[in-house]
């Protein structure tokens, strides 16, 4: 099996970029790691965030983009530059992974969308959740009509921040619901289709002083009821809190917590199906093996670079997403 030649460019703190570089290193069986780029400093921003890439080979995006033998990119810059380089990746050809959710401008990632269309590149974007075993088979469960007509969903990833992580989120519209809500966001969208008007309510809760939007929730109309999305970064014990909890006319499954930690680097998932109309009933409780969240996520990305798998997730979806996140922004 041919091995998928990729560098990696950017990485930060509040990203998944060193986690991702750990993953393409671990599956040697799946990539050869070129090496890497710090275009926006972040050799100096983010000196803890630099031990991952010892002993790769530092390179330029130049060096990156111009390399015929470079088969893909990981961009995994701040989220302000992704589309940036992206786009950049784009327009040379390479197959690209992104972090979530793009930059903050609309016509850029439209631009981007133009790119990967014009190049049949594959266009492979960060949200972990879309290879988390339990959600994998929520979904399953969802198309194949096993909940019935669904009705609505709950969506929630809290935590408690502090106050520098917060305010660092007014870089970004929506604040909290621009960087973790674009993940529920996504599941929603998946589940629902795209939903007959939003309603962003996001909020600085105003703690210590921070005035950006660290409270976000946003509720999504649909002819069979109410969805809503809540995200906040002020939340104690929000971590474990995280949930997905899908109504269906036959069964409801709630995925509580979304992760939880296990082994070193390892997750698993918790998740409860009722189906009784007892009000008592407390469901069937189920946990998943566990898993990397990560490892899955990259696999899948290097299947589709080799052209043995499809993406699920088309183009045309990436660009409705981020419109529907955007949408809840308040954008």
């Amino acid at each position: 099996m041919k091995r998928v030649r990729i560098a990696q460019i950017g990485t930060s703190t509040n990203s998944h970029g060193n986690s991702i570089f750990h993953s393409l290193k671990k599956q040697n069986e799946l990539f050869e790691v070129v090496g890497f780029a710090f275009p926006e400093n972040e050799r100096a921003k983010f000196p803890e965030r630099m031990q991952e890439f010892e002993g790769y080979r530092e390179l330029t995006v130049d060096d990156i983009l111009n390399d015929p033998t470079i088969d893909a990119v990981a961009v995994e810059t701040e989220e302000l530059h992704l589309t940036k380089y992206a786009l950049l990746a784009a327009q040379h050809g390479k197959h690209i992974h992104m972090e979530k959710p793009g930059g903050i401008s609309l016509l850029d990632f439209e631009q981007l969308i133009s790119a990967v269309k014009a190049q049949q590149t594959v266009f492979h974007t960060g949200y972990m959740y879309r290879y988390n075993p339990a959600i994998v088979d929520l979904l399953d469960s969802v198309k194949c009509g096993e909940l019935g007509e669904i009705l609505s969903v709950e969506a929630q990833m809290n935590c408690s921040h502090p106050p520098e992580l917060r305010s660092w989120l007014s870089n970004f519209p929506g604040g909290m619901m621009f960087f973790l809500g674009c993940h529920l966001v996504d599941l929603v969208l998946q589940i629902m289709g795209k939903p007959a008007a939003i309603h962003p309510l996001n909020r600085s809760t105003g703690t210590d002083g921070v005035i950006a939007k660290d409270f976000g929730m946003a509720v999504m109309e649909y002819p069979c009821g109410i969805s809503f999305i809540k995200t906040t970064a002020t939340e104690k014990g929000g971590f474990a809190r995280r949930q997905l909890v899908v109504t269906g006319t036959k069964k409801t499954v709630e995925i509580k917590p979304l992760e939880m930690y296990g082994d070193p680097g390892l997750q698993y998932t918790t998740f409860t199906e009722y189906s009784s109309n007892n009000w008592a009933n407390q469901g069937n409780t189920y946990s998943t093996e566990q898993f990397d969240r990560y490892d899955a996520m990259m696999a899948a990305f290097a299947a589709m670079v080799r052209g043995d798998k499809q993406n699920p997730y088309t183009y045309d979806y990436e660009l409705e997403l981020y419109k529907t996140i955007l949408q809840c922004c308040g954008g």
